[in-house]
């Protein structure tokens, strides 16, 4: 998945930025409420992860302006990361559209597990562990497994299992994958259509004997079934 994470505090957005990359996560990390605005504009996330004493703009201008009328196709979890421990500011920054509220300072740990079930929430699935067919997907420890056999997957590899699991049904084009398997920081490391095939092509190996297999629709992308 790819996030965007909005702090201003340097040694704590390295920390989260390195605990969520271990996860398999991609993350644009931005200091200030203008450039997550204008990044907002044009670039989809699959979480946002947003302080509210920003510099420029604040975080909660931020999340109304995400939450507008005007805007209200962008049903981006954020999950709002602040010192600001007040009932008011949690109550204020829930009703406007916040789908979590975590106080500093946190444990990473708590961080990775809330980043986990906000996403979850949003996509309608109830815990870390997916069973489809044979295959077990476990998202807090970031690993497959097939019976007794357990595979650690490289990164990339675990992004797009995860993003295939996550959108049962709908086919993701080349594109839409690579977008999500890369931050900012790796645009010159952007992968190829070649690149997104051979990573198809080592998790179908990986998934012989689930059940489970990825269909290439030509013209389209690649789609997760349970064969029959």
């Amino acid at each position: 998945m790819r996030l965007l994470l909005v702090e201003d505090t340097a040694d704590l957005a390295e920390a989260i930025v390195e605990r969520l990359t271990q996860d398999g996560h991609a993350v644009d990390w931005l200091t200030d409420g203008e450039q997550a605005l204008k990044i907002l504009s044009y670039q989809n996330y699959s979480l946002i992860i947003l302080d509210l004493g920003l510099p420029k703009l604040d975080g909660l201008y931020v999340l109304k302006r995400l939450r507008a009328e005007n805007n209200k196709n962008n049903k981006t979890p954020v999950l709002i990361l602040t010192a600001r421990s007040g009932i008011d500011d949690r109550v204020q920054a829930l009703d406007i559209g916040a789908d979590d509220y975590l106080i500093k300072p946190i444990d990473l740990r708590e961080l990775s597990a809330r980043c986990r079930a906000v996403l979850r929430r949003h996509h309608g699935e109830a815990a870390s562990l997916v069973h489809y067919g044979k295959l077990q997907f476990d998202r807090s420890a970031s690993r497959m497994s097939i019976g007794h056999e357990v595979f650690e997957l490289p990164r990339r590899e675990l992004c797009i299992l995860d993003l295939l699991l996550t959108h049962q049904g709908r086919a993701l084009s080349k594109s839409q994958l690579a977008d999500q398997l890369c931050s900012f920081a790796d645009h010159d490391e952007l992968p190829s259509d070649n690149a997104i095939e051979l990573y198809i092509g080592r998790l179908r190996k990986k998934l012989t004997g689930s059940g489970v297999t990825i269909k290439t629709l030509r013209g389209i992308g690649y789609l997760l079934y349970v064969e029959q």
